[in-house]
């Protein structure tokens, strides 16, 4: 019993001995302070870590700083406009160990054949979509700034820009030198359409842009699909063309087509075509002098005959002072609102008098005097041994021959007979009168005439001895004496 007591005495002593030694050696890794008992002191190994994987371990940290900051020398030293950085996610790890294991070399050719050199950038978002990267913030800002130039005078866009600091002041609230004189404007706001943000990132050097370089990005944008519909001529080359594809692109797009496919007009083709990542918004007010059109009234008299029209007013055009906000997307405008209004002169309206008086085409049957004065120089019948058909006038106070009665021309022109210039009326009441030897003719065959309106004018054409009109009066075709019917 005493023996087994021992033993189990000996038993207990050795595991909590063991449980020391553990504690010791656990806290030996926690802290260097710890020396371990009889086994000889803890050292330090570092474990290299590339982007989280484990590479190796090292005796010294150094190693791993040295051969990094040379790789940064160098890098720039290659790339002197950028500040240089590595491109992995480089850590290194300490440990305190007994008798530790490390591969210093091995570590080292790791490092040096993998780490690669990138430039520290400023990556630019717009709408959560990367566009491009910059050596730095004032430099994507300044691209952007210039790409907004596009569309706005970069004065009024630097201007404008110190004004925002303030907030952009409402039309209402603008000082009295901020004020729009006619033909001026202003800007109120340059806006962008997406959400614009800056973020920091490690790029190959090449990929970081310039200011021109960032601007002719921002112009190019981004592919996006699209359709085309076909129009008249259209073929699969020109097609193409207009969106920057080669012809095999453009199949590709469109697996139904092939060389020879031939294009029915509105058929639509798959298309891709570059489309701003950002769209400048431009807001603008604007002062223009604009016309007043006048309006013209339209009065309807019996006093004129129908087609006659004289104007009782002249009409004049007004002005008045249009201020408007205008707003513009890459310098297209898509919408113009009036702010206000100021007529500065009233429009004068036009007023003219139409006639609606109807000419009658009968006749009364009273004829009256077929010119203005004269005399009869020569009666129906008998002349010169041969029938003298109708009454001659001469002498006039002036040389109008005006109709008989109201009637419709039957003929207007010259006649081979002997009586040059001839006008023949119908008065549609059986009357038919007859006019020769014109000078000239100033009505056409159709045409109604009124009673004492002038129809030509006297002359001494076709077989005639001078100046004078030829009248003749025809009742139901019979030829009758003008003097019976004045």
């Amino acid at each position: 019993m005493v023996t087994d007591s021992r033993k189990c005495k000996r038993k207990r002593t050795g595991l909590l001995t063991k449980i020391i030694i553990m504690t010791c050696v656990s806290f030996g890794l926690l802290s260097p302070t710890v020396f371990a008992e009889e086994k000889g002191e803890l050292e330090s190994v570092f474990h290299v870590y590339v982007d989280g994987e484990h590479i190796g371990k090292v005796d010294d940290q150094t190693i791993v700083n040295k051969i990094v900051d040379e790789k940064i020398a160098n890098g720039q030293e290659q790339f002197d406009n950028y500040d240089i950085a590595i491109g992995e996610d480089v850590s290194v790890v300490p440990e305190k160990v007994f008798n530790p294991t490390y591969n210093n070399e091995k570590v080292s050719d790791i490092l040096k054949n993998e780490l690669s050199v990138n430039a520290k950038a400023i990556e630019l978002d717009i709408a959560d979509e990367t566009a491009g990267y910059f050596k730095d913030q004032d430099t994507a800002e300044a691209a952007l700034q210039a790409y907004q130039a596009k569309y706005i005078d970069e004065e009024d866009l630097e201007k404008l820009t110190e004004e925002q600091k303030q907030t952009i002041l409402e039309p209402s609230d603008q000082t009295e030198d901020m004020k729009l004189s006619v033909g001026d404007s202003i800007i109120t706001d340059v806006a962008l359409s997406e959400k614009v943000s800056f973020s920091k990132q490690k790029v190959q050097p090449k990929e970081v842009l310039t200011v021109k370089d960032g601007v002719k990005l921002l112009e190019k944008g981004t592919l996006t699909e699209n359709t085309y519909q076909v129009k008249e001529g259209d073929v699969l080359g020109n097609i193409a063309n207009k969106y920057d594809l080669t012809t095999e692109e453009l199949l590709e797009l469109n697996p139904s087509l092939n060389e020879d496919s031939l294009l029915q007009i509105d058929q639509k083709v798959n298309v891709t075509e570059y489309e701003p990542f950002v769209d400048v918004i431009v807001k603008e007010e604007k002062k223009d002098e604009k016309t007043i059109n006048y309006e013209t009234e339209i009065v309807e008299s019996d006093e004129l005959y129908k087609g006659d029209e004289k104007v009782k007013q002249k009409g004049k055009d007004g002005k008045k002072v249009v201020h408007y906000a205008i707003e513009m997307k890459n310098g297209e405008a898509t919408s113009k609102e009036i702010i206000d209004e100021n007529v500065m002169e009233e429009p004068t309206k036009e007023i003219i008098i139409k006639g609606t008086k109807v000419i009658s085409s009968r006749g009364s049957g009273e004829l009256s005097w077929p010119a203005i004065g004269g005399y009869v120089s020569s009666h129906v019948g008998m002349r010169w041994g041969s029938m003298h058909k109708g009454m001659d006038i001469a002498g006039p106070s002036n040389r109008s021959i005006l109709a008989a009665d109201n009637g419709v021309v039957v003929s207007a022109g010259w006649n081979s007979g002997g009586y040059g210039n001839k006008i023949v009326i119908n008065h549609n009441n059986g009357m038919q009168t007859v006019y020769a030897h014109l000078a000239s003719i100033s009505v056409q065959a159709g045409q109604t005439v009124e009673k004492g309106s002038k129809i030509g004018v006297m002359g001494s054409t076709g077989d005639s001895t001078g100046i004078h009109l030829h009248f003749e009066v025809y009742q139901n075709g019979t030829l009758q004496h003008p003097a019976e019917y004045f």
